[in-house]
C-alpha cells in the first residue's frame, strides 16, 4: 500500500511538471508566466498591464508574476518556471557571459531579446538632508539590494566611482518596499533603487515626506562610465517626486526576454502587441509613452528571439535573431 502511494505522489508531480504540462516552452494550459519584480517595483506594475493586453489581444494567454527581479527572473526561466522575464541589460549580459553574479553558476545561453523597453535608473533614495553626494554615504547605514542582485552590483559600482566598497558603510540587503518602509522608520539613512521613475514605493513615501534623490557629479560620473560602460546618464526632474531639484543619475535598461523553446508566434504576439498598442499601454502606465523601436531594436549582448526578428523585419528593421 505504502508503495502504490509513493508511485501516485510520484506520477502526480511528474504530470504537475512544465515538461509535462505542454513543454518548458509554456506552463500548464499554454500560459506564459512573466517573471517581473516586486509588486511595488515598476516591473511588476508595467508587465501586469503588458500581459492582460496581450492576453485580451491575442491567442497567446500571459500572467504577471511577483519575483525578486532580473536574476531570479533568468534562473527561473533556466529552470522552466517562467518562459518571459523582466531583466535589466547589464545583468543579462552578465548571464550571457557567465560573469559577476553568474560566475558561479555560469553562462546561461536558452534565453533571447524580445525588446528594450524602457531605461530604469539608479535612485538613491534618502530623507536625510545631510546626505546630498555619494560621498555622504561613508559610515551611513544604506540598503543595496538583495545580495547578489543587479541593485547591488549597481551600488557597488557607482560607490567605486567614489573611492568607496561595501565595507565603507554598513549595508543592509533589502527590496525596494522593504527599503521604503525601513526609510520611513529611520532604520537606514539611504536606498538604492533601481527602477523606471517614478517608481511606486518611492512615490508613495513622497506623499508623506520630503524625498530627497543623490546626485552623481560629473566628475565622478566619467569615472563611472569609464569603468562601467554599459550605463547610460540621466536626469530625473524634480517633478517626478516633487525634490528640490533635477537628479542627475545613470539608467540601464529593461528588457523583456523569452526562453529560446517558447514558439515563434507567441513571442510574435508579445512585441506586436507591445509597439502596436502603445498608446493604449500608455493610458494604463507612463512607461508606455517610453516605449520606442529604435530603442527596442538597440540589444547586442544577446541575440533576438526570432519571433520578435519577425516583427521588428515587418517594421523594416533588422536585428541579430537566433
Amino acid at each position: 500500500m505504502k508503495k502504490t502511494l509513493i508511485i501516485l505522489v510520484v506520477l502526480a508531480l511528474v504530470l504537475a511538471s512544465p515538461l509535462m504540462a505542454g513543454g518548458a516552452g509554456e506552463s500548464a494550459g499554454g500560459t506564459l508566466r512573466f517573471g517581473t519584480g516586486g509588486d511595488q517595483g515598476t516591473y511588476y506594475g508595467f508587465g501586469n498591464v503588458l500581459a492582460q493586453r496581450i492576453s485580451s489581444e491575442t491567442g497567446t494567454q500571459v500572467v504577471a508574476v511577483v519575483s525578486a527581479g532580473s536574476q531570479d527572473n533568468i534562473e527561473m526561466m533556466d529552470m522552466g518556471s517562467y518562459q518571459l522575464g523582466f531583466v535589466q541589460t547589464d545583468v543579462m549580459s552578465y548571464a550571457y557571459n557567465g560573469t559577476n553574479l553568474f560566475a558561479e553558476l555560469g553562462a546561461i545561453t536558452d534565453f533571447s531579446t524580445v525588446a528594450a523597453l524602457y531605461l530604469e535608473q539608479v535612485q538613491i533614495v534618502t530623507l536625510d538632508p545631510s546626505i546630498k553626494t555619494v560621498a555622504d554615504l561613508e559610515g551611513k547605514t544604506v540598503s543595496i539590494g538583495s545580495s547578489g542582485s543587479g541593485v547591488y552590483y549597481n551600488a557597488l559600482d557607482i560607490l567605486a566611482a567614489y573611492g568607496l566598497t561595501e565595507s565603507d558603510i554598513t549595508p543592509t540587503y533589502q527590496s525596494f518596499g522593504d527599503s521604503v518602509d525601513a526609510l520611513q522608520d529611520g532604520k537606514i539613512d539611504a536606498a538604492f533603487v533601481v527602477a523606471g521613475a517614478p517608481t511606486v514605493a518611492v512615490s508613495t513615501l513622497a506623499t508623506t515626506h520630503d524625498v530627497r534623490l543623490v546626485s552623481i557629479d560629473d566628475e565622478h560620473m566619467n569615472a563611472l562610465l569609464e569603468a562601467s560602460p554599459y550605463y547610460t546618464p540621466y536626469t530625473i526632474p524634480a517633478s517626478v517626486y516633487g525634490t528640490d531639484d533635477d537628479c542627475q543619475t545613470v539608467a540601464v535598461g529593461a528588457v523583456i526576454i523569452a526562453r529560446n523553446d517558447v514558439s515563434e508566434d507567441a513571442v510574435y504576439d508579445v512585441v506586436s502587441t507591445i509597439f502596436n498598442d502603445r498608446e493604449a499601454i500608455a493610458q494604463s502606465h507612463d512607461k508606455g509613452n517610453e516605449l520606442d523601436l529604435a530603442f527596442a531594436t538597440s540589444i547586442t549582448t544577446v541575440p533576438y528571439h526570432p519571433g520578435a526578428a519577425r516583427y521588428f523585419a515587418e517594421q523594416g528593421i533588422e536585428v541579430p535573431s537566433l
